[in-house]
């Protein structure tokens, strides 16, 4: 078996990231999706905390289709494996639909960062806060 690809998304961002902890010497691939920048009108400041994060990250950032990228990616590496983290994105369903048409994909369970069954509003950080610190500080 040849060396797996890491595939990290934003539901991921840590250097705690579990498919990062299994494979340390992995090559490792961020894809700026332009589609979902656009749909979700991410503020720059929200780019720039992105950024930030991936600094702290082994990963070559790219831009585009995600799926595009990622398996030239993997073509690039020659590998037939990519490995990622779970998440809850009807879009990364897909997109690993897409993926596995091609090439076997293994994904990580993320431990969560707190139990919670309700509606969280994630597209501002102060929102998302304003519930989980209650479960965090318990």
């Amino acid at each position: 078996m040849t060396q797996p690809i890491i595939w990290v998304h934003g539901d991921c961002l840590s250097p705690q990231n579990p498919a990062l902890q299994e494979h340390p010497d992995a090559p490792a691939i961020w894809v700026w999706d332009d589609a979902l920048i656009e749909e979700w009108q991410l503020s720059l400041k929200r780019l720039t905390f992105i950024y930030e994060c991936l600094l702290e990250l082994p990963v070559v950032i790219r831009r585009g289709d995600v799926v595009r990228e990622v398996l030239a990616f993997a073509k690039e590496h020659n590998t037939n494996l990519v490995v990622t983290t779970e998440s809850v994105s009807p879009r990364f369903d897909m997109m690993c639909d897409e993926i596995e048409k091609t090439l076997d994909l293994e994904i990580f369970e993320v431990e969560p960062f707190f139990e919670y069954d309700g509606y969280i509003d994630l597209k501002r950080f102060s929102r998302y806060w304003k519930v989980a610190e209650k479960y965090v500080f318990e």
